[in-house]
């Protein structure tokens, strides 16, 4: 299974990193940073490699959208925006963190469908005509968002969960939460998560 976290400069850490670590909790699965270059930077100038480019991403099993402080120039770059162009969620999940919402609505792909987001991205993706709802997940079929950096968490549950089956999204959650909380953590993940399941991609 290959799975791709967009990462652009400007990414949050909290936003890309955090759905990295729990998606690779899962055995054989190739959970890989894809970004526009090489090299990205973080809004905190935290620097890490891309292990594969966007032209990559688009043929993915599941494709995360990560946030940033840049993400409004972003979509405003023709060459991304082409390349992204090819993400089908006939074929692919396609999830969004943040201001990663913005991405999917200049793509067309919100078309009808209720986002979150984080506040301060709220605007721009209203502006964008997608109908912004005030809780932390929300999916429908193969397309999901997230609001909120450790929001992040649902939006991987949710990956697993579509691809791999509860048992494993549980699993997971279950290894990252906090000792002596973890029942409480994994609760809250599938509580948020579960109500969007759909039939797993074939």
């Amino acid at each position: 299974m290959q799975l791709a976290i967009l990462t652009f400069d400007g990414y949050n850490e909290l936003d890309s990193l955090i759905a990295l670590g729990i998606l690779n909790r899962v055995k054989g699965w190739q959970v890989s940073i894809a970004g526009p270059a090489p090299r990205v930077r973080s809004m905190n100038g935290v620097v890490i490699d891309a292990t594969i480019g966007l032209e990559e991403a688009r043929a993915a099993d599941a494709v995360l959208v990560g946030s940033g402080s840049r993400t409004r120039e972003v979509v405003e770059d023709p060459a991304i925006m082409a390349t992204l162009g090819a993400l089908d969620p006939e074929r692919q999940l396609i999830g969004a963190q943040c201001s990663g919402a913005l991405v999917l609505a200049k793509l067309g792909l919100l078309d009808g469908v209720p986002a979150c987001t984080d506040l301060i991205s709220k605007p721009w993706v209203v502006a964008a005509g997608v109908d912004v709802v005030d809780q932390p997940f929300f999916a429908r079929g193969n397309l999901a968002t997230a609001g909120g950096c450790l929001a992040s968490t649902y939006l991987a549950t949710w990956a697993i969960a579509r691809l791999h089956g509860l048992d494993a999204a549980t699993a997971a959650m279950h290894y990252v939460a906090p000792v002596g909380e973890k029942d409480e953590y994994v609760t809250r993940a599938l509580r948020n998560v579960t109500p969007y399941l759909a039939p797993a991609l074939t």
